[in-house]
């Protein structure tokens, strides 16, 4: 007779059972981590915007000034 006998016929499901455990485990990590990911991108304010724009020179401190109590009104 070949085979696991007696034990294989236990040991069988029960693996198998494991086997789709570790699977959904596997596929739970990969979900909880792409939805990680998809939420790090942050959304700049528009304050952060007009600071970056401010620093790179494309408004002058007059556009600058004036955008900002725009920004702040709201």
């Amino acid at each position: 007779m070949m085979g696991w006998g007696w034990p294989g016929f236990f040991l069988g499901p029960f693996f198998m059972i494991i086997f789709w455990i570790i699977i959904a485990i596997i596929v739970i990590l990969l979900f909880r981590n792409y939805g990680e990911r998809s939420n790090a991108k942050t959304e700049s304010s528009a304050m952060d915007i007009l600071k970056e724009r401010y620093a790179k020179g494309e408004i002058n401190k007059k556009e600058y000034e004036e955008k900002k109590r725009d920004i702040n009104k709201d």
